[in-house]
């Protein structure tokens, strides 16, 4: 691969030459501008705006425009001379964890490759440390006539290096959100992750561009004169959604057929609704079973009591009853004794 920089890597007191590689590349497909009548190409020329002159890549220089509109000429010796040490220098500035870097930071991916002999040792060197310290190196470099901002990580058994944009860059995300209050239920959330589950992991590799692909097809079959423009198939625009939980559950069984969860025979994959929340009065799904063990157990108790109780009542109304009869036969017999011991009245003649 090309290099597009030469330099350094500045690790402390360590030097470690290296050169700078695009670690990607656009399969964009790019088109040109035609004369629609008879196919022409159409180019842009570069002409000075005074002179009204077409001028050539080797007369065109750089300059600043002042607020006032007027034109401050910058040479590549003057931005050579700038007293900048990350000219040919990229230079580590600290070690991170790479979850502190913010994945809105990142810009292009560049792979540094070890510049001769003699770099290989501390280039080995720095990318064991990367690995086992398991953090990024935050480095500031320059690049395209501006000083930037950088992380090293490994990828494989080579230093890979993303540019960063610089913090003040990142815009905030204000006005963003939406502005009502909405609040989300268990069981959307429940469903959500039920399809986020079913949708699971995808290999990176098996992804690919389907548009790409169907305009290289489009032109392979312009180029050989067989292209028949077929007619664009519009899929009915979403409208508004009435029920997120129906369109939730309809999600998760489409993802598990897509995927292969459904019967063999090609039937519908089944989806486990979630059930809807019971009558304020009537006791919880969950936990159900142990409310129905407590009121049986309360309707024991009182049960129970109530035998009880009558039990008791029963047993003083016996004790009761018993006394009663006791006395009522004591005093019978006194009564009985005493009048056989009173003496007899002898009736006159």
């Amino acid at each position: 691969m090309r290099s597009i920089w030469n330099g350094a890597i500045s690790f402390g007191l360590v030097s470690i030459p290296i050169k700078l590689v695009n670690a990607t590349e656009s399969h964009s497909i790019s088109f040109r501008q035609i004369h629609l009548t008879d196919g022409g190409r159409v180019r842009y020329r570069k002409v000075c705006e005074l002179d009204g002159e077409e001028v050539s890549s080797d007369e065109i220089g750089k300059g600043y425009e002042e607020a006032d509109g007027s034109i401050i000429p910058i040479t590549d010796q003057d931005l050579a001379q700038l007293p900048i040490a990350t000219a040919k220098t990229i230079e580590i500035v600290s070690f991170v964890p790479a979850d502190e870097i913010d994945p809105l930071q990142m810009d292009a991916a560049y792979y540094l490759a070890a510049n001769g002999a003699t770099a290989a040792k501390p280039y080995t060197l720095l990318r064991e440390a990367l690995k086992r310290s398991r953090k990024v190196a935050i480095a500031k470099y320059a690049l395209r006539g501006r000083e930037r901002l950088g992380m090293l990580r490994v990828v494989d058994d080579v230093i890979a290096m993303h540019g960063l944009l610089w913090p003040d860059e990142i815009r905030a995300p204000e006005g963003v959100a939406p502005e009502a209050s909405v609040s989300v239920r268990e069981a959307e959330l429940d469903l959500a992750d039920a399809l986020m589950a079913t949708l699971g992991e995808v290999e990176m590799a098996s992804l690919h561009d389907d548009y790409r692909e169907a305009v290289e097809a489009m032109l392979a079959a312009k180029a050989g004169g067989a292209f028949e423009p077929a007619e664009a198939v519009v899929e009915p625009a979403g409208g508004q959604v009435i029920d997120l939980m129906a369109a939730l559950e309809n999600s998760v069984r489409a993802a598990k057929a897509s995927r292969g969860g459904g019967d063999e025979g090609g039937g519908e994959a089944e989806v486990t609704p979630i059930r809807r929340k019971a009558a304020a009065a009537a006791p919880k799904t969950v936990g159900g079973k142990k409310s129905t063990a407590s009121a049986t157990k309360k309707t024991a108790s009182a049960t129970k009591k109530t035998a009880a109780k009558s039990t008791s009542a029963t047993a003083s109304g016996k004790s009761r009853a018993t006394k009663s009869t006791s006395a009522t036969a004591k005093k019978a017999a006194d009564t009985a004794a005493a009048k056989k011991a009173a003496p007899r009245k002898r009736s006159s003649a």
